[in-house]
């Protein structure tokens, strides 16, 4: 079978970094960061090894990078950063699965189907970029982006993942729990990380803190976000199953009924997720205005696999049916 544009530049990717880990003895993440630095730069550094130079010159002469479209390049890249974080012990080195991303995307474009003008788009638990990238991909709107993560090496593949897809996204090196410099934006998105926050002090900002020991981290970054979210502006969270049945839940309820509409949650596939505990969900807010109010009916649904495409068919036809009416009663509401 003839191969995809995906899997040739991804062969190529991991070809590549696999030559740069055998000379420099780094990890693999590290060296798919300097590779996807060589591809944006389309020359090698000078201050490397004669061998290995003469090998990436190579390599890069047999690439047209320009060939490829934003979503080969982030489908390539996606599945060389899957590669690199199999069998990595750090919870904070998972993606978000490629059919969840896409999910989010379709939902974004949906909820922001009536705006034109340029859409500012924030996801505060940035990781490898490879959701932002996905949700700016499908927007047809004119665009300005930010992400934030705190993790170094995730950090650096993000941002060449987005040179590659030629997307400008502003960056922030920093807990996503502290303040931004950032004017309030019309879209949040995040695969919310899920645990405790260890920073006390810092969470003892939030009104979702825990009355005793660490706060959830997952909540914070709900309050965070809804920080920097305009009125009436939509947020689209990966969330845990459990995340309305924990000891804390009640608390982040209330906080949610105060300051948000509920517009949706989507119940992701079993099978989109390794085991029962991974189990998750997409939760809808739209961050309460003046003129917002809360839909007469939540778009409700148990989403089937993703690979049956009949039964998908028939969800997505409902979704867009339950849309239609969402924007009557907002329309209607104006």
């Amino acid at each position: 079978m003839e191969k995809t544009n995906v899997e040739t530049l991804y062969e190529w990717l991991d070809q590549t970094t696999e030559l740069i880990q055998h000379h420099v003895n780094e990890p693999y993440l590290e060296s798919l960061s300097y590779t996807m630095e060589i591809v944006f730069s389309q020359e090698v550094p000078v201050d490397i090894d004669e061998s290995l130079s003469t090998k990436l010159k190579q390599a890069l002469d047999e690439l047209t990078i320009d060939a490829y479209s934003s979503e080969e390049k982030r489908k390539a890249n996606q599945l060389a950063i899957i590669k690199g974080m199999t069998g990595s012990t750090q919870q904070q080195h998972l993606m978000t699965p490629e059919t969840v991303s896409l999910m989010i995307g379709y939902l974004a474009g949906k909820l922001l189907s009536d705006k034109t003008d340029p859409v500012r788009v924030f996801d505060p638990a940035g990781g490898t970029g490879n959701l932002i990238t996905a949700v700016l991909n499908q927007l047809v709107q004119e665009k300005e982006a930010f992400a934030s993560e705190v993790d170094s090496t995730l950090i650096q593949l993000a941002v060449w993942n987005a040179n590659l897809q030629k997307i400008n996204i502003e960056f922030f090196h920093q807990d996503s729990l502290r303040p931004f410099l950032l004017d309030p934006v019309d879209l949040v998105v995040a695969d919310l990380p899920v645990g405790y926050y260890p920073d006390d002090l810092r969470a003892n900002e939030f009104k979702l803190k825990a009355n005793e020991g660490h706060s959830y981290a997952h909540h914070l970054f709900i309050e965070q976000s809804l920080n920097y979210t305009i009125a009436g502006g939509y947020l689209l969270f990966v969330v845990p199953e459990f995340l309305f049945d924990s000891d804390q839940s009640d608390q982040l309820q209330q906080f949610i009924h105060e300051h948000a509409h509920m517009v949706g949650v989507l119940r992701l596939p079993d099978t989109a997720f390794k085991s029962e505990k991974h189990q998750k969900s997409i939760l809808i807010l739209q961050k309460k205005g003046h003129h917002t109010h809360s839909p007469k009916q939540p778009l409700l649904v148990k989403m089937p696999s993703f690979t049956n495409t009949n039964a998908m068919g028939d969800i997505l036809g409902q979704i867009n049916n339950w849309f239609q009416t969402y924007k009557k009663e907002l329309s209607s509401n104006e």
